[in-house]
């Protein structure tokens, strides 16, 4: 199947590679030719040099899957593909835009006959081994006209994907993903700063991290790479203790508030992020450290 991907950073490239290793006729572009070329030569990608080149090697009717930052890289993305795409072509946006943004651009496609896909994605650098979850809202007929894609980019092709809803519902639970995600983070490194603390005991904080992902209740791919990044750098001296956070979370709150719906774990999970960028602490070192194990995010390091 054909599908054409703008945007060959870390997540969007593995996706490109993960279609083309299960058959599908990937045309990518992005801002560095020199990208576009290694995934050409060495994954069999079809090179594009600039949207018009990507709409022109793609049979009708198309869909072009946008992973580049959300915000206005999204937003011009889109505007160009305007004006290059036919009616009942698709535009799938896999970053992590704000859901009522995407209803807004349906509404603007829809004018031109275009069809608009939200594709709340979860997997970071670690997809093409593992698949992606995939949150999906739309149209019924075109999500499942690109229900191949969905099954091959997901961890199983029933496994790990789903049509959610309408459109903005697919970024909406990638949204609240994201809050939870927060929370769990932030549990996990509350934690361990205390087992950190009680220097009296000389706790290994990476074996207990490996005791718990066995058998225990609090075992979760997190506490995994919790520990990858133990096993790294046991007192995670190399960190600075500053977490970003990318939207969702902020988004995750001011939902709850707009609902009447009391999140106060995400919601301190939140604040526990603003903080770090004023105080140093060990928890604070471990959320960067995890975001940077599943999501090759960068962290700060010390001089």
């Amino acid at each position: 199947m054909d599908i054409g991907i703008v945007g060959l950073g870390k997540m969007g490239a593995n996706m490109a590679v993960r279609l083309i290793r299960a058959g599908h006729r990937v045309v990518g572009t992005t801002r560095s030719p020199e990208t576009v070329q290694s995934l050409a030569a060495e994954e069999g990608m079809v090179p594009a040099f600039s949207l018009s080149e990507l709409v022109a090697a793609l049979a009708a009717p198309r869909a072009v899957w946008v992973m580049v930052p959300a915000g206005q890289a999204t937003e011009d993305v889109i505007k160009e593909l305007t004006g290059l795409l036919a009616p009942d072509d698709i535009i799938l946006d896999g970053g992590n835009t704000y859901y009522k943004d995407d209803i807004r651009r349906a509404e603007g496609l829809g004018a031109n006959g275009i069809h608009y896909i939200d594709v709340g994605t979860s997997g970071g650098i670690w997809g093409l081994a593992e698949g992606y979850s995939l949150m999906i809202g739309g149209g019924v007929e075109q999500v499942a006209r690109l229900r191949p894609i969905f099954e091959t980019l997901a961890p199983a092709h029933d496994q790990g994907w789903g049509h959610v809803g309408p459109t903005g519902a697919g970024h909406f639970v990638k949204m609240v993903h994201n809050g939870i995600e927060y929370g769990l983070m932030q549990a996990y490194a509350e934690g361990f700063e205390i087992m950190s603390a009680k220097t009296a005991l000389g706790l290994d904080l990476h074996q207990v991290a490996q005791i718990w992902r066995h058998g225990s209740v609090v075992r979760s791919w997190l506490l995994d790479l919790a520990a990858n990044a133990l096993a790294e750098d046991p007192r995670l001296a190399g960190i600075a203790g500053w977490v970003a956070d990318s939207g969702e979370g902020r988004w995750t709150v001011f939902e709850a508030v707009d609902l009447d719906v009391p999140a106060p774990v995400l919601t301190l999970a939140l604040q526990q992020r603003f903080i770090s960028r004023q105080d140093e602490s060990f928890a604070a070192k471990l959320l960067a450290a995890l975001r940077n194990q599943f999501g090759g995010h960068e962290v700060k390091r010390v001089e």
